[in-house]
């Protein structure tokens, strides 16, 4: 292994869906990893490397970046505008020699768009080994703490904005194996990538292809982008970012989300996961008791 191989890779978010495969792929490959997140990990390999790390607590961002060199960069949750506090930390990964920087942003995100869009030039203009991830919306949306999941065990329904809209649903497994290239490749990428599944589907195939799998009836209901934002600002979600979710749901029954790339293949050599495949993994989580 090399020298550049053995430099640290600082991992924010380490126990969400994305953050704890990033952090298993590049423990196993060898690389040295810092795990950092509000909440220690349960997992051992994660566990072993943690480091305490708060958006809203900045003594714990100069500690989670010395002796770093790539970053894996999930930006704060929940948050309409957070250029100011990434930009902060950014100060700090800078003084302490961090070169690359992997964002994870959204397919819904383009550069210079307001708020989270102003992050994709930001990082840019500051680090000079850098990339962009802006995956379509994640599978793992179906069975996690997100309300997509919540509604399909309480209420057998999907609610949403999008109509009749499609998306190239995307297994977050996909995501963190760019990402792992991305912070590892000897080469860096300076690029966005646009990430998807292989397929794009409806949330009325979802619903029907998940009822298909568990043997629990599930239908999508479709609701206006208002009904939609306060029905998010309702489940706890901040007023700004429920308006920009439900603003996405809009858009996608106008059609932005309708279409495929053939990035993570390109990235990684293999074919990202069908949604099929995941929801026929995931069945036992949906089944009736």
């Amino acid at each position: 292994m090399s020298d550049a191989d053995q430099r640290t890779v600082l991992v924010t978010g380490a126990t969400g869906n994305i953050g704890r495969h990033i952090v298993a792929t590049l423990a196993a490959a060898g690389h040295p990893v810092r795990a950092a997140s509000r909440h220690r990990p349960t997992d051992p390999a994660a566990a072993t490397s943690h480091v305490p790390f708060d958006w809203h607590d900045p003594a714990t961002h100069q500690p989670a970046v010395d002796g770093v060199h790539a970053v894996y960069l999930m930006p704060p949750p929940a948050s309409a505008d957070p250029v100011g506090q990434v930009g902060a930390f950014l100060d700090l990964a800078q003084d302490a020699g961090v070169r690359r920087i992997v964002l994870l942003s959204s397919s819904a995100v383009r550069t210079g768009d307001p708020g989270p869009g102003q992050l994709h030039a930001t990082i840019a203009d500051r680090l000079p080994q850098w990339t962009v991830l802006r995956p379509s919306w994640f599978m793992h949306n179906f069975v996690g703490a997100h309300p997509h999941a919540h509604s399909i065990l309480r209420d057998g329904e999907i609610v949403t904005a999008t109509g009749d809209g499609r998306v190239g649903f995307i297994d977050a497994a996909d995501i963190a194996a760019v990402a792992v290239r991305a912070l590892t490749d000897p080469t860096p990428h300076n690029a966005e990538h646009l990430l998807t599944g292989p397929q794009t589907h409806s949330y009325a195939d979802v619903a029907a292809m998940i009822s298909e799998v568990s043997g629990r009836p599930v239908r999508h209901r479709t609701v206006d982008a208002d009904t939609m934002r306060h029905r998010l600002a309702d489940l706890g979600i901040p007023h700004g970012f429920a308006a920009l979710l439900a603003g996405m749901d809009a858009a996608i029954a106008a059609g932005s989300e309708d279409r495929t790339t053939s990035t993570v293949a390109d990235v990684t050599g293999r074919a990202p996961t069908s949604l099929r495949d995941f929801c026929t993994a995931h069945a036992a989580h949906w089944r009736p008791i």
